[in-house]
């Protein structure tokens, strides 16, 4: 490495993430609105720029907490955008996780940095957001479809128990597409990994049904 080579000088590093919920089976997004330029007043996914003290990990959890408020939550690696211009201010490449996290949580509206916080419904995302961030959420999306069926995820969205129509929803809404509702009622079952709760909850109808959660012997997945 020739330490003084022009090409090497000016380059950083975003740490994003894609914070996801569910509220009554419908899958939603927290985005923050920018105090700062550039993008001043635009809406953006959770993040912002490494420090050169500190470790990836160190730094998605540190930009977390100052734009939300939120701590310890279970992160899984979504992507790297290096395009050359996706920040006006210099040569920034982006890293990109996905968190979920229990739609009772609180977030912090107003930061040094952020003027307002909300979550959104995924049809429901402003169409222009910060930087590049709309492509980083669109990845974010088809990558949270794989981590549904390939990991413990859902347990995390689920911390106080479902209901097995709410659950099927989220995966509907998550997958974007429609799933029978007896066959997945049966699968789901089949598996093991849920248990009852001996409670009842009204979902989207007048009909109590029963409430499960996921058992507490589930191994946690991919965590950073």
């Amino acid at each position: 490495m020739e330490i003084n080579n022009p090409l090497y000088k000016n380059i950083g590093i975003h740490i994003e993430c894609c914070l996801f919920t569910v509220d009554k089976g419908i899958v939603k997004v927290l985005l923050i609105k920018r105090k700062n330029e550039p993008y001043k007043d635009l809406w953006a996914i959770v993040g912002g720029a490494l420090y050169n003290n500190e470790t990836i990990e160190d730094g998605i959890r540190r930009e977390i907490k100052e734009k939300t408020g939120l701590t310890n939550i279970n992160l899984y690696f979504s992507n790297i955008a290096s395009e050359i211009n996706r920040s006006p201010l210099k040569r920034m490449i982006a890293i990109n996780y996905i968190g979920v996290i229990d739609k009772e949580s609180s977030i912090l509206k107003n930061t040094a940095k952020t003027q307002n916080a909300d979550w959104f419904s995924l049809d429901r995302v402003p169409s222009k957001l910060a930087y590049d961030h709309s492509k980083l959420l669109s990845i974010a999306r088809e990558n949270l479809k794989k981590l549904i069926v390939s990991s413990n995820i859902l347990k995390e969205l689920f911390p106080n128990g479902f209901t097995l129509p709410e659950l099927q929803k989220t995966y509907e809404t998550i997958l974007e597409k429609k799933v029978d509702r007896r066959n997945f009622r049966k699968k789901i079952i089949s598996l093991g990994l849920i248990e009852e709760t001996n409670k009842t909850e009204i979902f989207e109808g007048r009909r109590p049904a029963k409430k499960y959660q996921f058992k507490n012997n589930i191994e946690d997945n991919i965590i950073i």
